[in-house]
């Protein structure tokens, strides 16, 4: 699938924001510092069209792209970017304002088709573990990423990629994807995991 478009249309700061459009989203979401922006970027094959930083919590609003692409499948939608969650050193008031903006447009979204869960996959998280139940809970079956595999040796790669799968819980043959940002490992199988919740 090529991308024939890939635009910022907003940050939003309150569920007054949030579109209120027709095309189906896309929402990504993953602690702070798992590479949630990085990742779009390499999906959307765009260099600096979500925001990358270092420092973690970068992320505070929830911001949205239109994406256009050559496959009839999955020709417009709305790719989401939401705050990361978990960011211990992120003032108290700051975490109290980003985490509620999460849940209101995860529950309040009604084109939202897809919520791809990043999880480092190096990391078993116990945020993760609740993020992921929280959606299952409401009724949402995310697609889980296992983001900077490239960052793995052979060796450990199974092992710790089971490690993951396990710990969060999930079952053998659902929607979890081993993904490289460095490499493009995983881009093709989460394009057809998305594309298959349209």
């Amino acid at each position: 699938m090529r991308i024939l478009t890939a635009e910022f249309i907003r940050s939003c700061a309150g569920p007054e924001q949030f579109l209120n459009g027709d095309l189906p989203e896309v929402a990504f979401i993953g602690r702070s510092n798992v590479g949630k922006s990085t990742l779009i970027n390499s999906l959307l094959q765009r260099k600096g069209l979500a925001k990358v930083s270092r420092t973690p919590g970068k992320t505070r609003l929830v911001n949205f792209f239109q994406v256009t692409t050559d496959d009839p499948g999955l020709a417009r939608f709305v790719a989401v970017d939401l705050p990361g969650y978990g960011y211990a050193k992120a003032p108290k008031a700051l975490q109290a304002q980003w985490e509620p903006l999460i849940g209101q447009y995860l529950d309040g979204s009604e084109q939202l088709r897809a919520v791809v869960v990043l999880a480092e996959c190096r990391v078993l998280s116990e945020l993760d573990q609740q993020a992921i139940a929280w959606l299952l809970a409401g009724g949402r079956s995310p697609i889980v990423v296992a983001t900077k595999v490239d960052k793995l040796k052979m060796g450990e790669r199974v092992r710790a990629l089971r490690h993951l799968r396990e710990g969060l819980g999930l079952a053998e043959g659902g929607d979890f994807i081993p993904y490289s940002s460095v490499t493009g490992e995983g881009r093709d199988r989460l394009w057809a995991a998305v594309k298959e919740r349209m």
